[in-house]
């Protein structure tokens, strides 16, 4: 929290301090780049696989085998979703929003990973289309599909209301997991992590750096395609926010589904991909 007013004066060289120019932490031009090019040509054979829908205020979960498509497409209304990706394999090889942020900014769009946890740190998926990419960033600061919210969940609606709330989607993923994998409960949630809110519009105020959201722009026939780099369980929430133009979690805001789809280019393409080695740190951790 920032105070109105700072309890400590402003030192003589205040401004010079303030005016030091950021460095970009992770500069990203040493990163493998995906060839969106030969992508584009492969997306062009690929034919619809599997579909699956996912109810307002609920998840599902679909699995898509490394060298196909999915992509996410608003149907009915604005409708924002919560996405998380795991290793169909292994579970515990997921989504890691943070370090994703950390090497292609707040918000991603075409050309942009999704990047795995530790210790394999590799592309789980690369974004190949977007129909909001004309958006860019508003007057607010604001943009789309973003990697700072972490997902609206039980926990903190408690801590702040005093209340559960179940069909949030963290439970909502919860469930689906719990469903799609034939898990219990807890250890479904265990592997349920901070997401990529598809269609989302957010930013942080410039004044206090606190965390908003906007109506979103997406309308019916909007999508955002991914190319699964390896085989991936992916699961997505119906936000209960809808279109999180006024409430994060709510049973009053308009909600509607959303849908997955899956775009498979053949076998002999998808024998073709070479999924990224898990990352090469050897984990000695200085002590060899």
């Amino acid at each position: 929290m920032k105070l109105d007013e700072p309890h400590h004066p402003r030192p003589d060289d205040a401004d010079a301090r303030k005016a030091v120019k950021p460095v970009i932490c992770y500069p990203p031009e040493t990163l493998p780049a995906p060839d969106l090019a030969a992508l584009t040509a492969l997306r062009k054979s690929a034919t619809k696989s599997a579909a699956i829908s996912v109810l307002p205020r609920d998840a599902a979960c679909i699995d898509v085998p490394a060298g196909c498509f999915f992509r996410i497409v608003s149907v009915q209304g604005a409708q924002v979703g919560d996405l998380n990706l795991w290793n169909t394999a292994d579970l515990s090889e997921k989504f890691y929003s943070g370090k994703t942020r950390a090497l292609h900014g707040t918000h991603l769009s075409t050309g942009d990973r999704m990047w795995s946890s530790f210790p394999t740190l590799r592309p789980m998926a690369t974004i190949t289309d977007d129909t909001l990419d004309w958006y860019g960033f508003d007057d607010f600061g604001g943009s789309v599909h973003d990697v700072i919210g972490t997902r609206c969940d039980p926990y903190t609606g408690q801590l702040l209301s005093g209340q559960p709330y179940h069909y949030c989607c963290h439970s909502n993923l919860t469930r689906a997991l719990a469903a799609h994998c034939d898990l219990p409960l807890t250890v479904a949630e265990s592997h349920v992590h901070d997401v990529l809110n598809v269609f989302m519009c957010t930013g942080f105020t410039r004044d206090t750096g606190q965390y908003f959201m906007k109506a979103s722009p997406v309308r019916p026939g909007d999508y955002l395609e991914f190319f699964a780099e390896i085989d991936l369980t992916v699961g997505l929430s119906a936000c209960p926010g809808g279109d999180c133009s006024s409430e994060h979690t709510s049973d009053s805001a308009s909600c509607y589904p959303l849908l997955i789809e899956v775009y498979d280019p053949g076998e002999t393409a998808r024998a073709a991909h070479k999924p990224p080695a898990p990352n090469a740190y050897d984990r000695s951790h200085a002590t060899r």
